[in-house]
């Protein structure tokens, strides 16, 4: 890629006319004034010579700016025009200004358009990149996509294949399914340009009421390591190279055990707790994570109450980041916080303030220094490398330190092969996301993650007849294909609900906040005794989304059937109840029954709810 102002590029034209034809891309070759290619630019070298050669010659400006991620919005054209962009993330910043004044070269996408458009606009974002001084590639990143799902933290699955949460993996437990789903998921990753994937969780769901539960592999350590171990090999494979997503594991040294589930992200967090001194069970993911050699770690939000030598978030943590993480485990990949640790958000009707939780006293500019100090590389989610360039300037951080985060970063980059062809093939790209094979495949792992929990009298599956079938919640249209859809309970045979775990929004201004799945976890008032009601009226199959653990006891009771899912369509769910295929699923965490026993259990621990209704790994079949 380019490399310095003046320098002669051969082969431009025939770029352009690749680019314009959807044909395949082909690395720049650019010379020097001297006619030879800089070090860091030739692939025959050695990556490391590579990244040494650059850093070189990259300013204080350049290396602030490659140790942030920032969030970037995507036109639905492909372009990069200032277009007015939409809702929460009208503010964003377009990637060709964020690469032209700020020097920032890694970026994530949040909503996006179809396959053509979104690859459009990252052969796009490459071709600013390439105009810039040294032409340092973009990197990509991205929250899931793949997940047929309405969590908060999946992105719209939109063209790619549709598999259940990380949830129903656990469900399945087979750890080649999982590392083929990598693989898809990465092949379909890299032909839109997606180089980094802000997962897996390797999170332990050990308090049922925290909000990101279902983003778990659940509550046991030893299933989350083996499922993780396998995520991470499927997208990177068994090493990162030029056929790699490289995965950010998250959220180091564990984020599940909020003190009453209440999720950091937000003020009203009361801290992470450690009641049954289970500190280190968090950590036997991260290990397996480490064995697989994710390509990058990022720590949580929350504070590690009591278990460091000063009580602040993990982020600015040096006990974490820099002793546990980079010393004991002697972990060398990239370091990237969470998102927003410095800088406070306007949201309009509210702010939202920076997650510095333990540090909330410090500036923005002491905020920052403490992260770098604690041994992180990147800041996710900012666009403030004025602030590091600043801390240099004044003798705060030294640029020897920028050096060591940004060697690290550099060389993602360069084992990703960014530098030596960045571009995909929009045309090929629409043959490889959503593949019908990988979408089959996907549709098929909704099914077998499907959990039985109760199946009175063996009544499923049901078999084929002139059924009347009353629904909720479920499309009448799928249901027809098995019987007649009537509009009363008393006139059905049966019925076929879907409900989804209970939760209670926060009273709080902020609209994201209220988005988060806080609160109890059963049925209350009129909702339970009309959907009580019901059962008592006709036999009826019960369908759940436990994005946590539900507390159902009565609705268990009188179901004649109950079944838990993790993200799965009407047509899959109808399927398992026809017997058209078999439920596999078995719980990844237990369910409670009753919400004393939440609240007496603790927050660290996996499996102490007294008397739960369901077992841990409790799953029935046919």
């Amino acid at each position: 890629m380019k490399s310095s102002a003046g320098r002669i590029i051969l082969l431009a034209g025939a770029v352009i006319a690749m680019l314009s034809s959807c044909k395949p891309e082909v690395a720049y070759r650019d010379l020097n004034k001297n006619g030879k290619k800089d070090v860091y630019e030739d692939k025959t070298q050695p990556i490391e010579a590579r990244v040494n050669d650059l850093i070189s010659q990259m300013n204080v400006e350049e290396k602030a700016g490659m140790m942030f991620i920032a969030g970037t919005r995507i036109n639905d054209d492909g372009s990069l025009d200032n277009i007015p962009g939409k809702g929460m993330f009208a503010r964003m910043i377009q990637a060709n200004k964020l690469i032209d004044s700020m020097h920032i070269t890694n970026m994530n996408v949040w909503v996006t358009p179809g396959t053509v458009p979104l690859a459009t606009w990252y052969n796009n974002v490459q071709k600013a990149a390439e105009k810039s001084r040294l032409g340092i590639p973009v990197t990509i990143a991205s929250d899931p996509r793949h997940y047929f799902s309405n969590n908060i933290f999946a992105m719209a699955a939109n063209d790619f294949s549709k598999w259940p949460e990380q949830l129903g993996f656990a469900a399945i437990g087979d750890e080649k399914l999982m590392r083929q789903f990598g693989d898809i998921a990465r092949q379909e990753y890299m032909a839109v340009g997606i180089r980094e994937a802000l997962h897996p969780m390797a999170d332990l769901a050990t308090e049922p009421r925290w909000p990101r539960v279902s983003g778990t592999f659940g509550e046991d350590a030893n299933l989350s390591a083996k499922m993780v171990k396998a995520y991470i090999l499927g997208f990177q494979g068994d090493k990162l190279d030029t056929n790699s997503v490289a995965c950010m594991t998250k959220h180091f040294s564990g984020g599940g055990p909020q003190k009453e589930g209440l999720d950091p992200h937000f003020e009203f967090q009361k801290g992470q707790v450690y009641p049954g001194n289970n500190f280190n069970y968090h950590l036997i993911p991260f290990e397996a994570a480490f064995e697989a050699h994710t390509a990058a770690i990022m720590p949580y939000y929350g504070i590690p109450t009591d278990q460091t030598s000063e009580n602040v978030a993990f982020g600015f943590n040096k006990d974490i980041i820099t002793k546990l993480l980079r010393e004991k485990y002697k972990y060398d990949g990239v370091v990237c916080t969470d998102w927003g640790l410095i800088t406070d958000v306007n949201m309009g009707v509210a702010v939202w303030p920076a997650r510095a939780w333990g540090v909330e006293n410090l500036s923005e500019e002491d905020r920052v220094k403490k992260v770098i100090d604690a041994g992180c590389d990147q800041f996710g989610g900012e666009n403030r490398p004025e602030l590091i360039i600043k801390l240099v300037k004044d003798g705060k951080v030294s640029e020897q330190r920028l050096d060591e985060s940004v060697r690290r970063i550099l060389r993602m980059k360069f084992m990703l092969g960014l530098f030596d062809n960045p571009f995909v093939n929009v045309e090929k790209a629409t043959q490889i996301v959503g593949k019908s094979e990988w979408k089959k495949l996907g549709e098929e792992t909704q099914r077998r993650a499907i959990t039985l929990l109760k199946n009175d009298a063996v009544v499923l599956p049901l078999t084929s007849g002139k059924w009347k079938i009353y629904v909720q919640n479920v499309d009448p249209k799928v249901v027809a294909l098995y019987g007649t859809v009537v509009d009363k309970p008393k006139d059905a045979d049966f019925a076929i609900i879907r409900l989804n775990t209970p939760w209670v929004p926060v009273e709080t201004k902020n609209p994201f906040a209220r988005g988060f799945h806080h609160g109890d976890l059963d049925f209350k008032g009129g909702k339970k005794d009309s959907i009580i009601q019901l059962l008592k009226t006709v036999p009826t199959i019960v369908d759940i989304y436990i994005d946590r653990p539900a507390v159902i006891p009565e609705i268990s009771k009188y179901a004649k059937g109950l079944m838990a899912n993790y993200g799965a369509s009407d047509a899959a769910l109808l399927d398992v109840i026809f017997g058209k295929a078999k439920p596999e699923g078995k719980l990844p965490f237990e369910l409670p029954s009753s919400m004393e026993a939440v609240r007496n259990q603790m927050e660290d621990m996996p499996q102490d709810s007294k008397n739960p209704l369901y077992k841990f790994g409790f799953g029935l079949s046919y």
